[in-house]
């Protein structure tokens, strides 16, 4: 007597569910830790383009100003803030609603890392 057997069996199919979910635990951390290092750099990349517009604003009026108005506009979901403008010098704090890190810049004045964006 020939059997004629097709598809699989139950123990089969329970092996490949166990292996895509090892392979699935492994995968999302990662994915989760490439979202977090997307967001830092959209509020670096808002923080570059803040100091940017700051120092065009400068260019025109001898001073810094926490009031760009629609000279600068930010990236979706990251909020700058400008804490202080003078005459000498500017900073600005940077946040977004998906991680608990933030960023900040200082430019002149007696700022000691002048235009880098410092994450943490």
């Amino acid at each position: 007597m020939l059997s004629n057997r097709k598809g699989f069996t139950l123990i089969e199919l329970l092996i490949v569910v166990v292996i895509i979910g090892i392979l699935a635990a492994i995968a999302i951390p990662k994915f989760a830790n490439t979202k977090e290092k997307a967001y830092v750099t959209a509020m670096k990349s808002d923080l570059k383009n803040l100091s940017t517009a700051e120092e065009a604003y400068f260019a025109d009026n001898n001073t810094y100003t926490t009031n760009l108005g629609t000279a600068y506009n930010t990236s979706a979901g990251v909020t700058v803030t400008i804490g202080a403008a003078g005459g000498t010098g500017w900073s600005a704090t940077a946040s977004h609603g998906s991680t608990t890190k933030t960023c900040s810049l200082t430019a002149g004045g007696t700022a000691t890392t002048d235009g880098v964006p410092i994450c943490n």
